[in-house]
């Protein structure tokens, strides 16, 4: 079943670097009292993620806060050794926070995993964007294909908000 506006966002673990290394990270600590932009990725260093989608938010951080948000977090069906070393790629420092969702689990729970085996990428995240608050989905935007980028961009989400 695929996560809807209302849903309560599963409860799932990430990965992400800390100064001393990979640290587990709940959606609770996550969500939890929070105004949360949620971007999902199929894969960092791929070309639409990486040059073009979550690049938006990260220059349009400050624009997302003055509209309330606390965090904008990117995840993706990738280790947090890769996902730190695209942030750090990007330039995102603070702007974005990066959860790795290494085996899917979270991407699965959602019910926006897609089999993109035969592109050799396996099972990956749908592309999308939701605003979520203290762990509630408030809303979502999701592309109809991983290489698309029209209604989950950092533009059309703000224009949204």
């Amino acid at each position: 079943m695929t996560i809807k506006v209302g849903d309560q966002i599963p409860n799932a673990s990430f990965t992400v670097m800390a100064a001393d290394g990979p640290k587990t990270r709940s959606t609770d600590e996550i969500f939890g009292g929070k105004k949360v932009v949620l971007v999902g990725v199929a894969g960092a260093f791929t070309p639409v993620c990486g040059r073009q989608h979550i690049p938006g938010f990260i220059d349009k951080a400050d624009t997302f806060r003055a509209k309330g948000i606390d965090t904008i977090a990117v995840t993706s069906v990738n280790d947090a050794f890769v996902m730190d070393a695209w942030a750090k790629s990007m330039g995102a420092g603070n702007k974005i926070t990066c959860l790795a969702d290494g085996n899917g689990d979270f991407a699965k729970a959602l019910g926006l995993s897609v089999d993109l085996s035969g592109l050799g990428l396996g099972t990956r995240s749908q592309r999308y964007a939701m605003l979520v608050e203290n762990g509630v989905v408030r809303k979502i935007n999701l592309e109809k294909s991983p290489g698309e980028l029209s209604v989950s961009s950092a533009e059309a989400f703000l224009n949204e908000l």
